[in-house]
């Protein structure tokens, strides 16, 4: 049986229990608003006078990013830390984000992408998990796969403009210049990327008062590539030794363009490999629709 309602419930009047519900309501958001509030206001503000402007995508979102990292900083491991934060120095994103300001990036697009994928759904009259989950999985990951990306194509750049930037060095160099006097020429002369900013950052160590031989280890560990660690150490061992600077930058220069063309010629042979299974998948069976076609349309004219 069912129980019967309460008399005090009875005598009250309706409009009473709306506003009563109404105070209830309002209350709670306050208090909600009133957390939110405290915990934004413990969230110190960073000073990024020194630091380089973080990436599009966390500009939008930086107030929020800022909060996540604020409470992810004292969770996150020290490995952790140091992990996140290497990969942040190949792709020179370690004066513009931390390892905590990343992960915190991640979390947030990955909720807004849940979020709007859940809107998505719900207009479409569809379940919400899955593609809730989706949209999850896609902010939380892309992340990484951009950072890959750039990474990858700040290395090839580098790769890329290395023997010109040692054949500018090399000419100042052989024009009576100190080695310091030429790597500026060659930051000031120098075609742009990664590789220009790189040598810029070591100029502006060197200023700062840092020897310049852990100024030009920083710039090996930075790059983490083989070419640029065997040209750092031969001009480190050619300078410790008082070995004369030009005709080793020249030979550094010419074996760079050597395995700058090496490359160049195995990507060449990679290509016919590759295109291997889109031809075999999409442009032989195209071709052979084309070519069956009117012998088809024969068959069944015949045949008819």
């Amino acid at each position: 049986m069912n129980a019967a309602p309460s008399p005090l419930l009875l005598s009250l009047d309706p409009r009473w229990l709306i506003i009563a519900i109404a105070l209830s309501v309002g209350l709670s958001v306050a208090i909600i608003a009133w957390l939110v509030s405290r915990t934004a206001a413990a969230v110190p503000q960073q000073d990024r006078i020194w630091l380089d402007a973080p990436p599009l995508g966390y500009r939008l979102v930086w107030w929020l990013v800022q909060w996540f990292a604020h409470y992810l900083r004292v969770l996150l491991p020290e490995r952790q830390t140091q992990i996140g934060l290497s990969r942040l120095r190949l792709a020179g994103l370690d004066y513009a984000l931390d390892a905590a300001q990343f992960l915190a990036g991640r979390l947030v697009w990955a909720l807004l992408c849940a979020a709007f994928a859940a809107w998505l759904a719900g207009s479409f009259a569809l379940p919400v998990l899955w593609p809730a989950l989706a949209g999850f999985a896609l902010g939380y990951v892309f992340p990484l796969v951009w950072l890959r990306d750039r990474i990858a194509l700040r290395r090839r750049l580098t790769f890329k403009a290395l023997p010109f930037m040692l054949d500018l060095i090399t000419l100042c160099v052989e024009s009576g210049l100190n080695l310091n006097s030429a790597i500026a020429q060659a930051v000031a002369k120098g075609p742009t990327g990664p590789l220009r900013d790189e040598f810029a950052r070591l100029m502006r160590d060197m200023r700062a008062g840092r020897p310049r031989s852990e100024a030009l280890r920083d710039l090996a560990a930075r790059l983490d590539m083989a070419a640029i660690t065997n040209f750092i150490s031969t001009l480190i061992q050619a300078e410790a030794t008082g070995m004369s600077l030009g005709p080793i930058l020249r030979a550094q220069a010419e074996q760079r363009r050597t395995e700058r063309f090496a490359h160049a010629e195995k990507l060449a042979m990679q290509a016919p490999v590759k295109l291997l299974f889109p031809l075999l998948f999409f442009i032989f069976p195209c071709v052979f629709a084309i070519l069956m076609f009117p012998i088809v349309m024969k068959f069944m004219a015949a045949g008819a």
